[in-house]
């Protein structure tokens, strides 16, 4: 990572989240979360996640990850969503009670704050550990709170592999690229899907199984979730002194871009999105405890 990389990573305060809350930027999540949703259960089923276990969520937003996880563990299973923010709790409640999911429940307190009654059969987390100052020690922590034998499954961005498809596309391309510089002063890591295998390794799990995918589309809704991931960012653009003048009018951007691919007849990619899972070593211990009061929501 780029020495003013770490120096702006270092200075947000753990769990800072680079996005931020908006309902613009929740509503963005939503949509981006149901394209990914089939990416996210291949992995948890190749991991083994299944009916009856006990899962935690870590960073679980609007609730989609968390959502998913209670259909595939079932009734009879259990799971945890950890979310910092009371206001993404809030709304991740009201779509669970319309979802009628009654075997999941969220922590409102931050990710190296946990603390549980019993361990768990797995941890997961989707685009968290890129935006946190030290995810070795996040995930070390995580894992301890999984029994052993257990499963640490994670998805992670890779920056690289998703720009690989609009090389020829000057529009979405230069758009992609002002994100990438935007999340770069930021400090966020926009290569932790390659890097989870050392960051595995690191907290002491054994080297993880992984595989790439890619969402891709070239209709306006597909795009619009990449010139939206903009909009979300303007407040740090401004802040790191990143100008987003030469793209014009972020109005009109998704349509500019929607008539650049349609005339190149191809298809872009939302993100290029790392699976990285591996089981705890049989032998290694687990720690948990209780609940502070109010932790458990």
């Amino acid at each position: 990572m780029p020495i003013e990389a770490a120096d702006a990573m270092r200075s947000q305060r753990v769990g800072d989240y680079a996005l931020g809350y908006t309902d613009a930027e929740q509503e963005r999540l939503i949509r981006q979360a149901a394209i990914i949703a089939p990416i996210a259960e291949r992995l948890f089923r190749e991991a083994g996640i299944g009916p009856g276990q006990r899962v935690l969520d870590l960073g679980s937003g609007m609730g989609d990850v968390a959502m998913l996880l209670a259909r595939l563990v079932g009734a009879s299973g259990e799971v945890v969503g950890v979310e910092r923010d009371a206001n993404s709790i809030a709304r991740a409640k009201a779509r669970i009670a319309a979802a009628g999911l009654r075997n999941l429940h969220f922590l409102n307190t931050d990710v190296n704050n946990i603390i549980a009654e019993q361990p768990f059969d797995a941890v997961v987390g989707r685009f968290i550990l890129m935006f946190l100052p030290d995810p070795v020690s996040v995930l070390r922590s995580a894992a301890r709170l999984v029994r052993p034998g257990g499963v640490v499954a994670f998805q992670e961005p890779s920056w690289t592999a998703m720009l690989a498809p609009g090389t020829r596309l000057p529009v979405w391309l230069r758009t992609r690229q002002l994100i990438h510089e935007i999340l770069l002063r930021s400090g966020a890591h926009r290569e932790m899907g390659i890097a989870l295998y050392r960051v595995f390794q690191e907290a002491e799990l054994p080297p993880p199984k992984m595989h790439l995918e890619m969402p891709l589309g070239n209709d306006v809704d597909f795009i619009r979730l990449t010139s939206d991931l903009l909009c979300s960012l303007r407040p740090l653009a401004e802040q790191h002194k990143v100008s987003l003048q030469d793209l014009g009018d972020l109005e009109t951007l998704p349509d500019r871009i929607c008539a650049e691919v349609t005339a190149a007849n191809t298809v872009v990619s939302l993100i290029g999105v790392v699976g990285a899972w591996s089981r705890k070593s049989a032998g290694a211990d687990s720690s948990h405890g209780t609940p502070a009061d109010g932790e458990r929501e």
